[in-house]
């Protein structure tokens, strides 16, 4: 059974940094495509960031390109999102997620956890 558990998020005001990290359980997280996406009120779920398994490979959406970058580490199961230039319109709450499908970048995620919010205002 795969588990994720999320952690970092806040609020912050626009310009300003977040690191957010997730901890994965379960099944060999070296194959695994891991990834961040969010969720904004009204708004639908988009993937933001992407780290293909092994690290081989990054997706980024065109809103945060540039300013976020997706990390992971293998031997500690954990992958993080390191958010940047912070907008207002990043704000959301973000989900780690995981996927067994090979498909790249990902469209979506088998398994995710619980969320954090991220708030950006001044």
């Amino acid at each position: 059974q795969v588990q994720l558990v999320e952690s970092g998020g806040g609020s912050v005001q626009p310009g300003g940094s977040l690191r957010l990290s997730c901890r994965y359980s379960g099944r060999t997280f070296f194959s695994t495509n891991m990834g961040w996406f969010r969720q904004a009120p009204g708004k639908g779920r988009e993937i933001v960031a992407g780290s293909s398994w092994g690290g081989l490979h990054e997706y980024y959406a065109d809103s945060v390109k540039g300013r976020f970058t997706i990390s992971r580490d293998n031997g500690q199961s954990m992958v993080s999102l390191q958010m940047n230039s912070l907008k207002p319109e990043d704000t959301a709450v973000y989900y780690c997620g995981a996927t067994t499908n090979s498909r790249w970048p990902p469209e979506d995620f088998e398994y995710s956890g619980q969320g954090t919010q991220v708030t950006v205002s001044s």
